[in-house]
């Protein structure tokens, strides 16, 4: 091992031992730790079950600290072996192990980077899995093509993040691409992530369906809910519903296309229409559809309460929705750029195939 690459791989151990150190006392591990404790000696109580709601908060606050220590404490231990095999490369000249400590300290730098985004997580429900929607705006064809290439990138993020994605519905486009789609993304932290996404995306580029060569502009609305937990209560009466069936259409082979199993359900008085299709047994798709429903009421109203609020107080920090918030303009020129941050980067490519986190991060800190 070259004396420049050895000094240049300590260098990055010692950074990633500061920052791990920083969010360690950031996170406060020390007083989680008492907390937990203190939980579980209120659960191990003999009368603990007598009050279930109660239970169930105290073991759902009991997990989130745990799982906030054991990531930290991963990270951790994975830092140290890295470090082990440094000095093990360097008094041997090994260059096989200097190439094994190099790539384990670009994977530990990539989830400590996550473990310092969750720590900006600060929304009741960042923790909960998501339910991202995106519509296609004006532009026909072209608008459509842009909500399937938003819905690759998204996938892609979801999956280099570890997290699983289900399409519970989605709309094809007349000729080519999406009308709508949504999506369920379930991992921990999942709305945390995504809801720096909600609003409109605009796309710049030359259209590969103009055979004139001209450059086009498309929008795409992009919607964030949290998937509710079962302790939140939504008043939905079922006066206020009208539930329709039909036949499911896309993927899914001849059994979808043959029986109405999919669900349509209408809330007339807000007007808001969610649909699941991604089930053979419409019981299950019409209890995804509610959740979907249940989803949109509940960020309705936190989003109205939130307005009020901004308006008593003059707060113009929230975006509106509805707002654009991100530019992708791939001619004449190749650019990223986010309205409400600033932050931008040439580097398209990569953003398109789901390296969002610079932009959620910049989010974070921004609204922060």
């Amino acid at each position: 091992m070259s004396i420049s690459i050895a000094a240049e791989l300590k260098e990055k151990a010692e950074n990633l031992k500061a920052r791990l150190l920083t969010l360690r006392s950031h996170l406060d591990l020390d007083g989680k730790l008492l907390r937990i404790q203190e939980l579980e000696h209120r659960s191990a109580a003999p009368d603990f079950w007598d009050n279930p709601d109660q239970a169930a908060v105290i073991q759902k606050e009991q997990g989130t600290l745990q799982n906030i220590v054991d990531n930290w404490n991963q990270v951790h231990a994975a830092w140290e072996d890295a470090a082990i095999m440094l000095d093990l490369a360097v008094a041997e000249n090994d260059r096989e192990v200097e190439q094994e400590v190099a790539q384990t300290l670009k994977n530990l730098e990539k989830r400590l980077e996550n473990l310092e985004l969750e720590c900006m997580f600060n929304g009741e429900h960042d923790a909960n899995n998501a339910i991202l929607t995106i519509h296609a705006g004006a532009g026909g064809t072209e608008a459509q093509d842009w909500v399937e290439i938003l819905l690759r990138m998204y996938l892609r993020w979801a999956e280099d993040k570890g997290f699983s994605s289900e399409i519970l519905d989605q709309l094809p486009g007349d000729e080519a691409g999406i009308k709508s789609v949504t999506v369920m993304i379930k991992g921990r932290w999942a709305y945390g992530f995504l809801r720096s996404e909600m609003g409109i995306h605009r796309l710049v580029r030359i259209s590969p369906f103009d055979a004139g060569g001209r450059r086009h502009t498309s929008f795409a609305s992009v919607f964030i809910f949290p998937e509710l937990d079962d302790d939140i209560e939504v008043e939905i009466n079922d006066k206020d519903l009208r539930i329709d069936t039909y036949r499911a259409s896309g993927a899914g082979g001849q059994h979808v296309n043959k029986t109405s199993s999919a669900i349509r359900i209408t809330h007339l008085p807000s007007g808001i229409v969610v649909q699941c299709q991604n089930e053979r047994s419409q019981h299950r798709n019409k209890d995804t559809a509610m959740k979907m429903l249940k989803a949109h009421l509940y960020e309705r109203e936190r989003a109205n309460r939130q307005e009020e609020q901004q308006h008593l107080h003059g707060d113009k920090k929230e975006i509106a929705w509805g707002s654009q918030i991100r530019s992708y303009v791939l001619q004449p020129y190749r650019l990223i750029k986010d309205h409400r941050t600033n932050h931008e980067t040439g580097n398209v490519d990569s953003v398109l195939n789901g390296d969002l986190d610079p932009f959620i991060k910049s989010y974070l800190l921004w609204q922060h």
